[in-house]
Formats: C-alpha cells, structure tokens, sequence
C-alpha cells in the first residue's frame, strides 16, 4: 500500500474577514514547460467559482499560453476565454499540479480565484472563534468534519453517572453540577 502524502496550511486573519485570501505561487504547468517562471499572487477562495481563474497579469508574468478555449459564466453574462494549464504553490509547501485555469477580469486585490475543482480536491474548514477568522485548507481529503457529531460526542451517556463535581462533558470547562447538570 502507497501512503499518500498529506498537505496543509492555515491562515489566520487579525480579525474577521470578509473574504477567504491567501498566497499563491504560480507557474506554467512543469509537464508543459520544465523550467517555467513563478511568481507570487493573492488568491481569493471562492466556493462559488467552479473552476479556478486567472487574471490576464498572470498570464503575461508566468509567460502562460493557452491550451483551449472555454465559455464563462459570470455575473456580466458569458464569454469565450482562454484556458491554460497551470500549477498552483501553496502555502507551506502545498502543491496543486495541472490546474485548469480559465481566464477572467481581476477582482480588487486579487488575481487568482481559487474554485471548487482545486477546493474539491482536499478539505476546507473555516471559523471565526473569538471574532477572528481561520480558514484551513488540506488536500487530499482525509476525514469528514462533522460539527453535529463532535457536539453529539460530548453530550453525556444518559447511562453514565457524572459526578457533580467533575468537568462538564460539553466542554464549557465549568463544573458539571454549574452547567449541563444544573437541570438535571
């Protein structure tokens, strides 16, 4: 059995934000062009786009030739762009290859938009514990984060006798008799 190697990264925000942004490298996809230049860009990671976009900056500074045409669909309606092949570098080493990237009009502050084919390929967690935004990104996908099963999971066994004393299994860190067992 291979083992699959697992990537990460994390960002936080200063405090909450309004947009998912973080750092990109880019490049001509190496199977294409061996040496091809990089550069560094901000990337938006936006869960609507379907497919990952580029703007026309990137395009002239990593040197891209287009590999097709495709129609996009955008709030402006749709038109014909080009598409090239590229490979995205990640924070903290994470290395997304052979990305299909179609070109678009830049937003304010960004020249990527990261979509739901590279989103797609690992696991996206965000929050916003005490007013600062934290969004984790790991690829491949390993594991099904299920917030309704974490809360289940620390719900006591109506079986099992908890001390009045002892922490509370929700996890608050208060005393059992001050929090869930108050009613009970």
């Amino acid at each position: 059995m291979v083992k699959q190697q697992i990537s990460a990264f994390t960002y936080k925000a200063v405090g909450r934000a309004n947009v998912l942004l973080s750092d990109v490298i880019v490049s001509a996809h190496k199977e294409l062009v061996p040496n091809a230049v990089q550069r560094s860009f901000k990337a938006i990671w936006d869960t609507g786009a379907t497919n990952t976009a580029i703007s026309e900056r990137v395009v002239k500074q990593c040197n891209l030739v287009p590999i097709a045409k495709a129609t996009s669909n955008t709030a402006n309606g749709q038109r014909i762009v080009n598409v090239y092949l590229i490979d995205l570098y990640l924070p903290n080493n994470v290395i997304i290859g052979g990305v299909k990237a179609t070109e678009f009009t830049a937003v304010e502050g960004s020249d990527l938009l990261i979509g739901m084919d590279v989103i797609g390929m690992g696991d996206l967690a965000i929050s916003n514990f005490e007013g600062k935004t934290c969004f984790s990104f790991r690829v491949p996908s390993i594991a099904c984060t299920d917030y309704v099963q974490q809360i289940n999971a620390r719900k006591p066994n109506v079986n099992q006798k908890i001390g009045r004393n002892t922490p509370c299994p929700c996890g608050s860190g208060k005393k059992y008799k001050n929090c869930c067992g108050r009613n009970a």
